[in-house]
This record gives structure tokens, sequence and C-alpha cells, in this order.
């Protein structure tokens, strides 16, 4: 009896637990199993956010990253293939409505225009955001081109009207808007780019994408040869249509991302104001005006280094691209002595060919080659690359001045100096202050080539009546200028990296400045907090002054002893 009694109390035991468990689940409103189980997961989740909340991080980094290169690059994409597009027009509209022998005044033109752009440009730099000049600079352009559109369909302004006179307007604004259209977009492009990403992030993607623009750069042209299907106004409208959609990515990017260069000055301008000098900072911002590009170039060697890295190659690259022309020339000429028509459209053919395998090339080696050089040869050896093998064109084009030699040249060069010096050059620019990537940028990328085109056509135009004295010569300046860009390189290349190693930008105070200059002003606070204190320590007065003038209303009293 007794064991039956201890076994009994057991199972009452037993039994109590089992009821105790379920009064549980009916609480949780969960079974035992599921209980258990939830516990399981909840445990193995934590485990495996502590174990791969890094890796997720980095997934993310990753997915950004590739997100902000994809909107950078069709941003230059809808750049790039909107103006080769309307580039492609701009001669024909010129020749059809003013005449073929006024392209030249045409480029004067624009040479002037473009001036006064840039001199507005900088003087609104100093009023509106960055980001918001690249919108207003988009939407004009576009409303520009859609009005031109539709004026070209006009029966007697526009195309439809055959007799060429060069007092007809359209074919004037046309040439010099797309010409400014070149200058001033694509340097305010990369100058909000540079002012938006570091440096790891532009050595690693800029190659990315300036394949983009290569993309838009071989497209452009292509919708250009559909003209006899399309409509010339109907491909202008088009270009039109593509500078909406660059402001339009443009705007999504700044959404998405923003502007951290902005918000940093946005962040120091509520900082400065104090005791007036937030107004005399922004009146001597005034007064140094447009003239401040000209000033930081003056001041600082590293940015006459970008000047040179960026447009002195274009006098030698002017000379090589005549030379094939007239070669190119002369060759379908003496091909198709009976039939000029037949010469001119074998001439147009092999530029055609040109433009396409350079671009092509350029695209390849700017998708897969530019960020692998630089990650492998640092930046130093990269940038003194392109003078290296302008070098070595240079005296294959002595060596050898024959039209396919000067084509497989001009293709190499050409190629290169969008895929590698274009961006090796943009990288340049981020260990500069925010007024040289925008205001020093401006008048480097709109005069800097253009000057250096000059120059190179001075050269052709000096010796263009004999093609041998043009090789000797042209190679010769060629040469020299080349060797001249490997030295600039060289220091460009070593001043990056002492900038970059400690931290400091051209342009701006260096952080050890800053620090002492802060420190400075607190030793100042200290002195003139305890000059107080000195001052109140030595007051013996006890306020009897206070005293002296709080009786002084009350008339005064003799008093003998």
């Amino acid at each position: 009896m007794t064991s039956f009694s201890g076994g009994s109390d057991k199972m009452k035991e037993i039994d109590s637990e089992k009821a105790s468990w379920k009064r549980m689940e009916m609480n949780a409103g969960l079974s035992t199993e599921d209980f258990a189980s939830s516990r399981a997961w909840r445990y193995l989740n934590d485990k495996l956010s502590e174990s791969f909340s890094v890796s997720r991080i980095g997934i993310d980094m990753q997915i950004d990253e590739l997100t902000r290169v994809l909107w950078l690059s069709s941003t230059l994409f809808f750049i790039v293939g909107g103006y080769w597009l309307l580039r492609s027009l701009k001669d024909p509209i010129m020749s059809a409505i003013d005449g073929v022998e006024y392209i030249p005044q045409a480029k004067i033109a624009s040479l002037f225009v473009v001036f006064g752009l840039v001199i507005v440009y900088n003087k609104l730099l100093d009023i509106f955001p960055k980001h918001q000049l690249f919108y207003m600079m988009g939407i004009s352009y576009g409303v520009l081109f859609a009005i031109m559109g539709l004026l070209l369909l006009h029966p007697t302004i526009g195309l439809k009207n055959t007799v060429a006179d060069p007092y007809r307007p359209l074919g004037w604004i046309s040439y010099v808007t797309i010409e400014s259209f070149g200058s001033m977009v694509v340097q305010c492009y990369w100058a909000l780019v540079n002012s938006s990403v570091d440096v790891n992030f532009a050595k690693k993607n800029f190659g990315y994408i300036v394949a983009g623009a290569q993309i838009g750069s071989i497209l452009g042209p292509t919708l250009a040869t559909q003209a006899d299907w399309l409509g010339i106004a109907t491909l202008y409208l088009l270009g039109s249509v593509i500078m909406f959609l660059m402001v339009s990515a443009m705007f999504l990017y700044v959404r998405q991302f923003g502007m951290p260069q902005d918000e940093k000055e946005e962040e120091e301008e509520k900082h400065s104001r104090d005791g007036g000098r937030e107004k005399k900072r922004k009146e001597a911002k005034s007064e140094e005006g447009v003239m401040e590009g000209f000033n930081l170039f003056y001041e600082h060697d590293y940015v006459k280094g970008i000047f040179a890295v960026s447009s002195l190659y274009m006098v030698q690259v002017t000379v090589i691209d005549y030379m094939m022309k007239v070669l190119a020339k002369e060759r379908y000429a003496a091909m198709y002595p009976a039939d000029p028509q037949q010469a001119m459209r074998a001439f147009a053919a092999f530029m055609g060919f040109f433009g396409q395998t350079t671009n092509s090339i350029s695209f390849l080696f700017s998708l897969f080659g530019t960020g692998m050089v630089i990650k492998r040869c640092g930046l130093t050896n990269t940038l003194i690359a392109f003078p290296v093998l302008m070098l070595v064109c240079t005296v294959l084009v002595w060596l050898h001045p024959d039209i396919w030699t000067v084509f497989a040249v001009m293709m190499v060069v050409k190629g290169m100096s969008y895929a590698l010096n274009n961006p090796t050059k943009e990288i340049l620019y981020q260990m500069t202050s925010t007024s040289i990537k925008f205001k020093c940028k401006s008048w480097i990328d709109t005069f800097g080539q253009r000057c250096s085109k000059a120059a190179g056509s001075i050269i052709t135009n000096s010796f263009a009546s004999s093609i041998v004295d043009l090789t000797n010569y042209g190679s010769l300046v060629g040469v020299a200028i080349a060797a001249f860009l490997i030295w600039v390189s060289a220091y460009m290349g070593k001043q990056f990296e002492q900038l970059s190693a400690a931290g400091e930008k051209v342009g701006e105070a260096s952080p050890q400045l800053v620090a002492q200059l802060q420190l400075l002003r607190e030793q100042a606070l200290r002195q003139q907090n305890l000059d107080v204190r000195e001052e109140e320590a030595l007051d013996t007065s006890c306020s009897v002054e206070e005293e002296g003038q709080a009786q002084s209303d009350h008339p005064p009293v003799s008093v003998r002893v």
C-alpha cells in the first residue's frame, strides 16, 4: 500500500506539472512545441545576426556604390549622347542655313559666347547651390533646343528654305548653343561629381562612369545617321528630350545620395554667422567675383598642373588629327579622281569608321581597364603613362607618316584620352577646394583645350602647304610637349599622394592650421575670462558707488562729534 501510495503521489505531481505547462500554453496562445521552437528560432536568429552583420553591411555598401555609379553613369550618358547627336547636326544645319564658308566664323563666335557664359556661371555659383545650377543649365538648354527644333520646321526660317544666307540667325544660334553646351554642362557635371564622392570612390569607379559616356558617344552619332529617315528637326527635338532626361537623372541622384560638400558649406555658413561675420564674408566673396578662378589658378601650382595635364596634349592631337584628314582626303581623291562625290562619301565613311573604333576602344578600356590600371599602377604611374604614350605615338608618326599609321595613332590617342587621361585628371580635383572644383575648372575645361587646339591650328596653318614640314616640325613640338607632360605628371602624382596622406586640400586651410587657429582662439577666450576675473578680484569698492548713488536721492546729513 505504501508503494502504491508513493506512486499515486508521484502521478499527482506529474499531473500538476502538466497542468502548469497547459496553463502556460493557454496564456501564451502556443503549444509547448511551438513555444520551444520559437525560443530556439530567436536564439538562432540572434546568433546569425551577430555572425553576418558585417557581411550584410558589406553587401549594402556594394549595392549603394553600384547604384551611385549607375546614376552618375546614366547622367553622363545623356550628356555625352545628347552632345554627340547635336554635334553631328550643327555643321549640316549651319551649311544649309548660312553657308559652309561661315563655319570658321561660327567657331570664333562660339568662343566669345562661351567666354560670356563662363563669367555668368561663375557669378551664379555664389548665388545658387551647385546642383540647382546644373538643373537650370540643363532645363535652359532643353528649352532652347526644343524651340530651335520647332523653328527648323518653319517654311522660311527653317530648313525648308534652301537659300543659304549669313544673315539668317537660326544657324548661328544653333551652332553656338551646341558648342557652349559641350563646354559648360560637361565641366559642371564633373565638378558636381568630384564634390559628392571621395578619392577612393573616384579611383575605383570613374572608369565605369566614363564607360557610360562612351556608350552615349557611340549611340548619339548612330542616331544622327538616321537623319534621312527621321529628319534633322526631329533629331533636334530628340536632343531636347535628352536634356530633360539628363536633368532628371542628376535630380534623382542628388535626391538619393545628397550633396555632402554643399551640406558642409551650409553648416560652415551657419557657424560663421556671428557678429556680422557672415555679412562680411559674403561681401568679400562678392568682391572676388568672377576673377576668383583666375586668382586661385595664379596662386596654386597644383592647379596649373591640372591645366597642363588637361589641355596641353591637345596641341599635338590637333596636329596629328589634321595630318590624318589631309592624308585621307588625298588618298580617296586619288582613288576616285573622276568622281568627287564618291571620294567625299568614302572620306566620310572613313571618318565614321574612325569615330566608331575610337569610341569602342574607349568604352572597352573604361569598362575593364581604367580602374584596374589605377589600382595596380597607382595614380602617379597612370598619369605618366598617357604622355609616354603620346611620346611613342609622335615618334611613330614621324617615322612612318602614312595614312594607316596616323589612323592607328589617332585611334589610340583619342581612345586613351577619354578612358585614361580624363578619369585621372578628374581624380586630381579630389584634393582641391570647392571653389577650385567649380570656378577654376570652368575656365580650365572651357578655355584650356580650346587654346591648345588654337595653338595646334597655328602649327597646322604654318605648315599646311607641305605635309613633310608639318610632320617634321609638328613631331618636334609633340616630343617637347610630351616630355614636359611626363615631368608635370610625375610632379602632380607626387603632390596628390602628399596631399592625400596629409588630409589637406589645395585652396583650403590645412587641418593643422585649423587646429592651431582653434587653439589660439580658445586660449584668447580663456585669457579674456581670466582678465575679467582678475578685474573683479581687484575691485575693492564693495559696491560703495552703487550705495552712494542710491543715497544721493536724500539730502546730506551733518554729524558733529
